[in-house]
Formats: structure tokens, C-alpha cells, sequence
């Protein structure tokens, strides 16, 4: 068997016992880069160093050396996330040429580990997308198939670990960037509670909503990651000093006995039939399991879109005033300093950040502020009291990661609304801060991946992930993969 077609820490088990050498791994997984991302452009850029890094955790292991958990295993990460020396561009023609001086606190963490950057990965223009085609470097393809999107913006990430093109990627979520792409390229995603994982050296888009997670295929393989990237971070004053559970000691605890809640509004109007039925079936799985099935309400959800598109712009419209060409940004010609600003952003910017900056700014501007950015902060508010009820009834909250499978290129792009709208159970968790897994089930009858998300208390990642992890051990879904060569769909 292949490496590609093994898991990460199947990967890890064998470089440490000697059956594989780094050097190999990571050359097996750029040999597919090379071959595979010119169709797919799950890869902004490839890291010029790995293969050194591979030789260097190679020799140190012949000498006997102590090594990091994740020692040799090649990780891709999200081109909005620093990494020293490589250019980090969020996506953006703005940040076309930066290359940051530090790394982010999870790359140092994941270099501690020993693991290996293989290369940055596709993303929408500073995270503001659903689909990975507002990347200033071209849209990211699905490898199910190719006329369709991989779901945004961490859509490289997830496109490069269904496409084999490394074990293992770092994405962020904002509203659901790390899950829907997930469910759209049938592999797992983890938004981890906010505060669980650091933010510092993430490139902002909306500092009360953002959170860092692993993208994997399976739910072990994203508590292996988490063990690694979790826990507090002095330099990053939203960073949490609750304490950090063993994500992988409580994986085969069974689910005897476990709460699960379901909110029937979820499995109405708007869900695509087929997904409604797969996520039914799903239901029946965790009973098999011995979980306890409860219908639950979270009537606020219903208003967390409109919430989350007020309160996203208003935050990206002041973390995106940085960039204005004085500094370390792109920088337009111009004859004074006002054309300057207005031309450094007017071509540095994408339409879709310009749009998000634009409705941000009004919604903060005076006579403005108290009818719209103050009125969805209490509309936050009722949407975590909706889910400190649930969760007095419940451990856990199961329904549709995403309302349909993943939409054709170019589908949505003259309409904003039904784009949103791909991300319409996923915001809650993120205005709530509370965390969120998608995993795969059963696919649509035309081959293309469906995800099932399980919500949880604030920092109970590892209910989560026993829960997916136990699934997992009952299904096969996340087994799969996409043919290749990879193939478009009417």
C-alpha cells in the first residue's frame, strides 16, 4: 500500500519504526504535488526546504535522537497562517510578496513536533468565501469532481487531503471554513472552541469569530493534531488557559449513554433531500452506538447568517485598514497619498473583500452602528444562550454540515445570497464559540461527499472526536477516495 493512501499516524507508526525514512514520505507526496496540482491548484506554493527537513529528522533519528511525535509527517497549511521566510499572501494580491519573519504559534508547534511544512495551500481572499474562487492565485478545483467547488475558504486544505497530496492539512474557520469545504471534499474537519488553539500569526479576518483547526481524513488523525496545536498562548490575549484534555486517550470510550440532540428545523426547508436522508441514516448509526437520540430547539439559529454577515465585515472592515501601501503591502503608483490609498486598495483588494469592507464600514458608521452591528451583537448573545439550554439536555448537537453537496464553479458568484447560504449551519458554532466536527457519511447518488456535523460544549473537543472517532469505527465513508485521474460531473 501506497503512503498516500495511509493515514497520518499509520504514517507516523511507520517512520518510527524504521520502515519508512522522512526523506522518502515527503518526496512520495511532492512526486504528487508535481503531478497532480497543476489540475486541481490545491497548492499555492511548495516548500523549498522540506526535503531538507526530511534528511535532517532522518539523521537524527540514525543517531538515536530524541523526536517530536510527529516526526517526519508532511503537513500542509493555510496561505493565511504565517510561516517564517515563506511567502504568506492570505490569498491576496495585497500580500503578494510578504514573507513574514515569524512563525505562527502552531507552526512552531508543529515544527517542535517535528513535522514537516510541505507547502501553503489555496484559500479565499482572507478567508471571505465559501467556495475557493476568490483566491487571487485562481479558484481550487473539487478532486471528486472537477467543475465543482471544493468549498471555502480553507478549500486547498481540504482538496489536498482528499487528493492524497499530503497526509494532513492546518485550515482556519471563521464561519466554516475548515467544515464546509470538508463535507464538500468528504474528508474530516475540526473547528476547535475559540481560544483552544492560538491565533497568533493568523492573518485576521474577523478576531472574535477565527480559530485555527486540523483538516484530516479521520477523526483520529485530527486528535493526533490537536494534542499538538491546543492549549494556551501568552501572546495571544484571546488564547485560553482551560485546561487541555489527552484527545486521543478517551477515543474508544463507547458512546453508551451519550446525549445527542437534534433540531428538527435543521432537517426541513432549504436541506437537499438526499443529504436530509444520509444524515437520517447517520442518526440510526449513532443509536446502533447506543447513544440517546433528543429533539432539541435552537430557535435563535435562524438569524445566525444575518448575524454573521454584520458582525464579519464590521470586524474585517477594521482588521483590513492595515493594509493601505504605506507599510509592507502591495503599493500602487500614484501622484499624492490619498490616490495612493485608494489605488493600493482598489487593486490590492478582490471584489469580494471589497464588498465584505464596504458593508462592514456602513454597518459601523454613525446612525448605523446601534440598528446594525449593536443589534446582531445581541442576536450573538441569544444564539449562545440557545445553545447553553441545549447543551443542560444534551452532549452533544448532530445535523447537516453543509445544506447541499458541493455546487458547480461559478454557480453562485452573481448571486451572494445563495453563496452565504452554503454556510447556514455552520455559523452558529463560530458566534457561539463552541466547537464543531464534520465527518463524512454516505455520499449523494452521483458519487459526490456529504458531511455530518456534531456540535459540542466549549473545550469538550474530546466528546467530539470519541463521538466522530466511534462513527468512524462503524462506517466506511471516510475511506473513501476520488478516482484519478480526477473527473468533472454533469
Amino acid at each position: 500500500m501506497t503512503l498516500s493512501a495511509l493515514n497520518a499516524d499509520v504514517i507516523v507508526d511507520q517512520l518510527n519504526a524504521g520502515e519508512v525514512t522522512a526523506t522518502d514520505c515527503v518526496q512520495h507526496f511532492l512526486d504528487r504535488i508535481q503531478v497532480h496540482n497543476a489540475e486541481l491548484n490545491a497548492f499555492i506554493r511548495v516548500s523549498e526546504s522540506a526535503l531538507e527537513q526530511a534528511e535532517a529528522i532522518d539523521q537524527r533519528r540514525k543517531a538515536g535522537e530524541s523526536l517530536g511525535c510527529l516526526a517526519g509527517l508532511p503537513i500542509a497549511i493555510k496561505d493565511g497562517i504565517c510561516v517564517s521566510g515563506q511567502p504568506t499572501t492570505a490569498g491576496s494580491k495585497m500580500l503578494e510578496n510578504f514573507s513574514p519573519p515569524y512563525d505562527a504559534t502552531i507552526v512552531e508547534r508543529l515544527k517542535s513536533a517535528d513535522a514537516i511544512i510541505i507547502g501553503k495551500t489555496n484559500m479565499d481572499e482572507f478567508a471571505m468565501g465559501s467556495s475557493t474562487e476568490n483566491s487571487f492565485f485562481g479558484p481550487t478545483n473539487n478532486p471528486w469532481a472537477t467543475n465543482r467547488v471544493p468549498g471555502g475558504s480553507s478549500g486547498g486544505s481540504a482538496a489536498c487531503v482528499a487528493a492524497r497530496l499530503a497526509p494532513v492539512a492546518i485550515g482556519s474557520d471563521t464561519g466554516g471554513s475548515i467544515r464546509q469545504p470538508a463535507s464538500f471534499c468528504g474528508i474530516t474537519g475540526l473547528k476547535p472552541s475559540y481560544g483552544r488553539v492560538s491565533r497568533y500569526g493568523l492573518i485576521a479576518f474577523a478576531s472574535s469569530l477565527d480559530q485555527i483547526g486540523p483538516m484530516t481524513r479521520t477523526a483520529k488523525e485530527s486528535a493526533l493534531l490537536m494534542s499538538v496545536i491546543a492549549g494556551f498562548d501568552p501572546r495571544d490575549s484571546t488564547s485560553s488557559k482551560e485546561q487541555v484534555s489527552d484527545f486521543l486517550k478517551s477515543l474508544e470510550t463507547p458512546l453508551a449513554g451519550v446525549r445527542i440532540g437534534v433540531c428538527r428545523d435543521h432537517l426541513n426547508e432549504g436541506l437537499d433531500v438526499e443529504v436530509k436522508t444520509k444524515i437520517n441514516d447517520a442518526i440510526s448509526v449513532f443509536k446502533q452506538l447506543g447513544a440517546n437520540i433528543e429533539e432539541i430547539e435552537l430557535p435563535q439559529t435562524k438569524s445566525a447568517i444575518a448575524a454573521y454577515y454584520i458582525i464579519a465585515p464590521c470586524e474585517a472592515s477594521s482588521n483590513l485598514a492595515r493594509y493601505d501601501g504605506v507599510r509592507y503591502t502591495f503599493r500602487a503608483q500614484a501622484n499624492d497619498l490619498e490616490e495612493m490609498y485608494r489605488n493600493t486598495r482598489g487593486q490590492g483588494f478582490g471584489d469580494e473583500v471589497k464588498q465584505r469592507i464596504m458593508l462592514g464600514t456602513y454597518a459601523l458608521s454613525s446612525g448605523y452602528y446601534e440598528a446594525y452591528y449593536l443589534k446582531a451583537s445581541k442576536v450573538r448573545r441569544m444564539i449562545k444562550q440557545d445553545y447553553d439550554e441545549a447543551f443542560k439536555k444534551v452532549d452533544l448537537i448532530l445535523g447537516p454540515t453543509t445544506p447541499t453537496p458541493a455546487f458547480k464553479l461559478g454557480q453562485h458568484t452573481e448571486d451572494p445570497l445563495a453563496m452565504y447560504l452554503a454556510d447556514i449551519y455552520t455559523v452558529s458554532a463560530n458566534l457561539a464559540g463552541i466547537p464543531a466536527i464534520s465527518v463524512p457519511v454516505e455520499p449523494s447518488s452521483t458519487g459526490l461527499p456529504i458531511g455530518l456535523q456534531l456540535q459540542g460544549r466549549a473545550f469538550e473537543e474530546n466528546t467530539l472526536l470519541r463521538a466522530a472517532h466511534q462513527f468512524q469505527n462503524e462506517t466506511l465513508w471516510h475511506t473513501a477516495s476520488p478516482s484519478e485521474p480526477w473527473r468533472t460531473q454533469s
